[in-house]
């Protein structure tokens, strides 16, 4: 599949395809939310382990979520501190997220949400609202990092053309910060790019 230009990933988003872009952390395959059995599929990822939800303002990613209001306090402060950035929330899922689509995706019980800081991937998520996103790479493996090597191992995706990969200097090619919200507090499940 042949590089494409910003306004091709988007109508690609649209048409139900699996994309890829740079990010502030490492390349993303992201799809619409109703296609993203999709990426499970091509992945050969486990159902049980979520994708992250991808959004280019933290506004728009509180109604995938369900918590009181002094909790929903706390995860606004520490997103306002960390986005846009490498910090992904894994918090309580509303029933927002249900989809007929998405069966497998129905029985999680949490999401994780991240705002990149990138212009790249805030520009096509400015487009299309969220994307389910993750790593390129089959599951188990390490990464892809370039075009290149998303290219060899992915070729059905559509990728946004090589210079908006390139001219990307920002992407630290390190894996977010992952926490997640139990009993009350913090836990650190994958430690990325920035300490908390």
């Amino acid at each position: 599949m042949p590089e494409v230009s910003p306004a091709e990933l988007v109508q690609g988003l649209f048409k139900g395809k699996v994309v890829s872009f740079p990010t502030d952390t490492v390349p993303a395959l992201a799809t619409l939310p109703q296609n993203a059995s999709s990426i499970f599929t091509m992945k050969k990822r486990s159902f049980k382990k979520p994708l992250i939800l991808m959004s280019s303002s933290s506004e728009s990613v509180w109604k995938y979520t369900q918590g009181t209001s002094s909790e929903l306090k706390i995860w606004k402060n520490i997103a306002y501190k960390y986005w846009p950035g490498p910090l992904t929330l894994v918090l309580p899922a509303s029933k927002f997220i249900i989809s007929t689509n998405t069966n497998n995706l129905i029985n999680s019980k949490t999401i994780g949400i991240r705002i990149p800081n990138c212009f790249a991937a805030q520009r096509i998520l400015q487009k299309v609202g969220c994307l389910f996103t993750t790593s390129v790479n089959i599951s188990g493996e390490k990464p892809a990092k370039n075009i290149t090597e998303i290219l060899e191992n992915f070729p059905e995706v559509l990728v946004l053309q090589r210079q908006n990969f390139n001219n990307y200097k920002y992407s630290s090619g390190l894996p977010s910060t992952v926490v997640e919200w139990k009993l009350r507090k913090w836990e650190i499940l994958r430690q990325g790019c920035i300490n908390i």
